[in-house]
């Protein structure tokens, strides 16, 4: 059974163990481990996700199946007029496969829509499969961006997003 529910500042270390497995092993065929490691300290640290719970328009859920941590969604309403940004969305590998993201991409839809926003936007690295699964879910390319990130870092993404 999959289960979403709001995570708390209690819960921030588990979103950040989630963050670190799921990463590591998304990202270790794209993107150095150099590269993985800076992005998890700069956006996984306690002190920014603990900043973003503080904001009342960024949300963070964790993902369950059969009562057990699978991932993590979090996403920021009104972050552009009448558009919420899915930030992230990550699932542990053993949980891939079973409808898990799809589950919480229409949960994510049902929020935007009973917040008044028409419109989901994201980022995905273009060596990311994950962009199969959301052309899946109705996401388009809107665009391309190469975004310096610091350190010498590039992320090279699609911008996408899906029209309510």
């Amino acid at each position: 059974m999959i289960t979403i529910k709001k995570a708390s500042e209690n819960e921030i270390s588990l979103i950040r163990e989630l963050a670190k497995k799921s990463w590591n092993s998304a990202y270790s065929t794209i993107l150095s481990q150099e590269q993985i490691d800076y992005m998890l300290s700069e956006m996984y640290s306690f002190d920014e996700i603990f900043n973003q719970m503080k904001n009342p328009n960024y949300h963070y859920f964790i993902i369950y199946f059969n009562e057990n941590p699978a991932g993590f969604i979090g996403f920021e309403n009104h972050y552009e007029p009448k558009t919420t940004k899915l930030h992230r969305i990550y699932l542990l590998d053993d949980f891939k496969g079973k409808g898990l993201g799809k589950t919480a991409l229409s949960f994510l839809k049902e929020r935007v829509t009973e917040i008044g926003d028409h419109r989901i936007i994201l980022n995905v690295n273009k060596e990311n499969s994950a962009k199969k699964m959301y052309e899946s879910q109705g996401f388009t390319v809107y665009d391309e961006i190469i975004l310096n990130i610091g350190n010498g870092f590039v992320m090279d993404d699609y911008l996408m997003e899906f029209k309510i």
